[in-house]
């Protein structure tokens, strides 16, 4: 039983659908030409009931925290690169900073659990650590009920804070040096997909490496056996930055706002949050396939088709900002272009 209170979320309703779908339909192209471009378009219509959608002052979240799991050898780097990382995104020097700007997408840091103290150079980081990491899940439950309860609940929480009053679209991310790991597992337990299927080279591990990260995860799986609860889930094996950024989704389909999903970390808090509230899928736009082995399987396995293949395996929201300017495309195309009554074109001469 969860702790937490989760928010109302409304299925997007379908009264709009044929006024927007004919819209779609009359502009000066052969019909479904546009492909994906018009399911964006017209998810995004239904979300925000019009014709006429606006992308609305986007914001990236990034959620960083550590992972107890990180005294085994589950990755290439050390901990202390979830630190030096948000220092990073503070100082604009990320891709994620890079990504972000070019779109013109305002980017918020948070730490959900990062182990380190703090100085005064980080007035601009959103600061909701619970715990200074995870604890090794390997031995022990990630967090406690509670600490899952208040990861989800921050998470809510904090998409409906006052300062994204005006924000009608969120990206999310993350950084968590271990967080593969995490992500594995809570994948294989929610889909029953086995972790041979799921576990790949995270941070860059070489077979070997590979190999034993499996060794790992899967003594980690064996310590509790097959979960279905996706709270207990979060509670033995999560990140404090999945289960916040899982809330954070949460959040932002209660508000009736589009969220963009990165990649292999990011679709695990979005698989938590659908298997808590299955009308989230309503809101959430996947962006890619990352390089991460086992991110095509849990998308294949619940039939959900990205809008890119780039090999992307770095995090921090890269794919969701590489997505964007599509996104972007699909409401200027909307909105501007030009129907065949507009242009005086023969809607008959242009279906070939």
């Amino acid at each position: 039983m969860s702790l937490f209170s989760l928010p109302e979320i409304h299925p997007v309703t379908k009264v709009w659908r044929d006024q927007i779908q004919q819209k779609i339909d009359t502009k000066t192209k052969p019909l479904g030409s546009l492909g994906a471009l018009e399911s964006v378009a017209l998810q995004i219509s239904e979300i925000q009931n019009t014709t006429s959608p606006k992308l609305q002052n986007p914001k990236l979240i990034l959620f960083a925290g550590d992972h107890g799991i990180t005294e085994e050898p589950v990755s290439l780097y050390p901990k202390d690169v979830t630190w030096q990382m948000v220092f990073n995104f503070l100082n604009g020097g990320a891709c994620a900073n890079v990504f972000a700007k070019h779109s013109g997408i305002g980017v918020e840091v948070v730490d959900s659990g990062v182990d380190h103290d703090w100085d005064g150079n980080t007035k601009h980081l959103i600061q909701k650590k619970i715990r200074k990491g995870t604890s090794n899940f390997l031995k022990s439950a990630a967090m406690t009920k509670e600490e899952a309860s208040q990861s989800l609940q921050t998470g809510i929480n904090l998409v409906s804070e006052g300062k994204y009053k005006d924000t009608n679209v969120f990206l999310f991310g993350e950084m968590g040096i271990g967080n593969t790991s995490s992500a594995s597992l809570i994948l294989s337990h929610l889909t029953g997909i086995s972790l041979s299927k799921l576990v790949g080279k995270g941070t860059g591990l070489n077979p070997e490496g590979k190999n034993a990260k499996l060794q790992i995860l899967e003594k980690a799986y064996q310590r509790t056996g097959k979960l279905n609860d996706p709270f207990e889930i979060l509670t033995e094996f999560g990140g404090f930055e999945i289960g916040m950024m899982a809330g954070a989704m949460l959040g932002a389909a209660s508000k009736q706002n589009l969220f963009i999903v990165d990649g292999f970390i990011t679709t695990a808090a979005y698989l938590l949050a659908y298997h808590l509230s299955p009308n989230v899928k309503d809101y959430a736009i996947f962006s890619h396939v990352s390089d991460e082995e086992g991110h095509i399987v849990v998308l294949d396995h619940y039939q959900i088709k990205p809008l890119l293949k780039l090999n992307l395996r770095l995090g921090e929201g890269s794919g969701a900002l590489a997505a964007y300017p599509l996104i972007e495309l699909s409401v200027k195309f909307m909105n501007e272009m030009a129907s065949f009554a507009d242009a005086g074109v023969s809607d008959s001469d242009t279906k070939h």
